[in-house]
């Protein structure tokens, strides 16, 4: 059955979501308790409630392992419903934010900054990352929409390689020359162990912005998914609707590759599991995406911590072991034309 065969009344999502918030709820307090310190649940309480600083358990509790967990859920969230928004509003099965340069212009700027501006604070170079970003996706959209014929999902994808793999050479090539690799590793590993309260911040602002333009745009995208024809034809904008989803993606993406690196595959896999569940009805596709988004990168953080404790196995690294398999299994169907 084609995927835009498939449609679900409001009770799927309602039920969906129910379950995928008490699931999030579950593992997150699961992800607080586990560590090298044990902590019991009484105790997260108490530290929530009525915070004691002389108490390490409490420290603990509230510098590290809450933002932490809140950091894995504004991301999680945001890569997810970023994927669903590429893939609702460019007909593309194996659309996800990296093929639109985000995470290698990101990447590209945190070089600079290691290799030029060593004594750039944490923030510094978070902003840089941010900014690397939004240059990223601007680049892949302008060489795109230049090009003969106009932008096209087939164009973007060829465009989003492209400029990845230059803006990604030239990454590689001042690491090595300026003997920066080293520090650009958790970067490209993608990881939430350095996450801070400040750097929580900074990810939460554009994450519910993005989660918000999402949402006001969602019926919008139920309507270009269906293909831009038809979209015109039932009087869409489409090109302000693709200008703004462009925007929410930037904004979500690049805040989460600033703070905890590049996280594939999360944008692929979580809009497909929940688009079989609830439908092609984007009001009901992305709040979806962004719980079960979350609930997958939360419950990935716990896997990467427990693997080589008291190491850390960087979180991307389980992402992938998730997303490589199902894209394979994408690209031999749409391959099939199934």
């Amino acid at each position: 059955m084609k995927e835009a065969s498939i449609t679900r009344k409001p009770i799927s999502f309602i039920i969906t979501l129910l379950i995928g918030i008490v699931s999030l709820v579950i593992v997150s307090i699961i992800s607080v308790t586990f560590g090298a310190a044990s902590i019991t649940p009484s105790i997260i309480w108490d530290a929530i409630v009525s915070f004691d600083g002389s108490l390490t358990e409490h420290q603990i509790i509230q510098e590290i392992r809450i933002p932490r967990v809140v950091a894995a859920i504004l991301i999680g969230g945001a890569l997810a419903v970023s994927g669903a928004i590429m893939q609702g509003m460019t007909r593309n099965a194996l659309a996800e934010p990296s093929i639109i340069g985000i995470s290698d212009g990101a990447a590209l700027a945190l070089a600079i900054m290691f290799a030029y501006f060593t004594a750039a604070s944490y923030t510094g170079l978070l902003v840089a990352a941010f900014i690397g970003a939004g240059v990223g996706t601007v680049l892949v959209f302008l060489v795109g929409t230049l090009s003969k014929g106009g932008l096209s999902p087939a164009k973007l994808a060829l465009a989003g390689v492209t400029i990845g793999a230059f803006l990604s050479a030239l990454s590689s090539g001042i690491a090595i020359y300026n003997d920066v690799a080293q520090d650009l590793s958790f970067w490209f590993a993608g990881g939430l162990s350095s996450v801070t309260r400040q750097s929580l911040m900074m990810v939460a602002i554009p994450c519910l912005i993005g989660v918000l333009i999402a949402l006001l745009l969602s019926k919008s995208i139920t309507i270009m998914s269906l293909g831009q024809d038809v979209a015109r034809g039932l009087g869409q904008r489409t090109a302000i609707v693709r200008t703004l989803g462009v925007i929410a993606v930037m904004l979500m993406t690049g805040a989460s590759v600033a703070v905890a690196g590049i996280i594939g595959f999360v944008g692929l896999v979580i809009p497909h599991m929940v688009r079989a569940v609830v439908g092609m009805d984007y009001r009901y596709v992305i709040p979806c995406s962004a719980v079960f988004g979350a609930l997958l990168l939360v419950a990935s953080d716990i896997v990467a911590r427990m693997i080589n404790a008291p190491y850390e196995t960087p979180v991307g690294a389980i992402t992938a072991l998730i997303g490589v398999p199902f894209f394979l299994y994408l690209a031999r169907r749409e391959g099939r034309g199934v």
